[in-house]
């Protein structure tokens, strides 16, 4: 069980020593040579594993990718060597233009293609397997010809790479297009699961009155999510899992308490797991 790393907590972390598998950052706040932000995660990379996640690489953009920013990266995975490297289905850059957000795109041959190109490319610089993230959405493309969860399966299959399964997302993007969330993971290919999200959303309503959640991360994560993370887990077993905080970040001891619910949660399916195992039929 893991929880982001926030600067916030760096000198607690290496007080307390808190019992957590990993911790969890993002590349783009660590792509200059030195500083503070450097100082402290050599020190916590000494006594926990990392996961590294990118959020500007724009796996799902027209363009070619931004080779500087991969050699940035690449040399971020050379000085950390993390346990896993996670992106996301989404594109945010167009030209010289950088967006500071996670937008959508079409599930169809021709993003398919673009899309397998660009993590070929990633996997091959980085020299390791990456992990795919499935997106929030909130809007759709009247141009997909496939669904999300064949896209992701057929980009998973031609590439090799990993999926981050994030609940959260699944949840938040089934709910605003009207789809059952647990029907969308269970046609996910989840022998792939490298990592699996947790994180809270924010309510809101559309244009028409429908429910709009978002995913804000700003929040403790909501039962629904909790439900299907306990229902995953059941079905896969344990699994890496990181609590993600990006907004109105609490104190660590609280995000530790959230992270003890995910532990319990792994727990008791392993539990449940070993007493059917020792089951004898009548």
């Amino acid at each position: 069980m893991g929880v982001g790393l926030k600067s916030e907590h760096f000198r607690d972390v290496l007080e307390s020593r808190p019992g957590l598998g990993f911790f969890e950052v993002h590349a783009e706040n660590y792509m200059v040579d030195g500083g503070p932000f450097h100082h402290y995660l050599a020190r916590i990379r000494e006594h926990y594993p990392l996961s590294l996640h990118g959020v500007g690489l724009s796996i799902g953009g027209e363009a070619a990718l931004d080779e500087a920013h991969l050699d940035r990266l690449a040399r971020l995975v050379e000085r950390y060597e993390p346990a896993s490297f996670s992106e996301h289905l989404a594109w945010s850059s167009h030209g010289e233009a950088f967006l500071n957000d996670l937008l959508p795109v079409p599930y169809d041959e021709r993003t398919l293609d673009r899309v397998c190109r660009h993590i070929d490319r990633v996997q091959e610089r980085l020299g390791r397997r990456m992990l795919l993230e499935n997106p929030a959405t909130y809007v759709e493309f009247e141009a997909s010809t496939m669904s999300e969860t064949g896209f992701l399966s057929a980009v998973l299959q031609r590439t090799g790479c990993g999926l981050l399964l994030d609940v959260n997302n699944a949840y938040v993007s089934c709910t605003n297009h009207g789809r059952d969330a647990w029907t969308y993971i269970d046609e996910l290919p989840l022998s792939a699961v490298g990592e699996v999200h947790l994180a809270g959303f924010a309510r809101d309503r559309d244009g028409a009155g429908a429910p709009l959640l978002i995913d804000s991360h700003g929040s403790p994560v909501d039962e629904a999510v909790w439900d299907l993370y306990g229902r995953l887990i059941r079905r896969l077993g344990p699994v890496a899992t990181l609590l993600e905080r990006d907004h109105d970040v609490p104190a660590l001891p609280t995000l530790l308490v959230e992270a003890d619910r995910a532990e319990i949660v792994m727990i008791a399916a392993k539990l449940a797991r070993h007493s059917q195992a020792l089951e004898v039929p009548a």
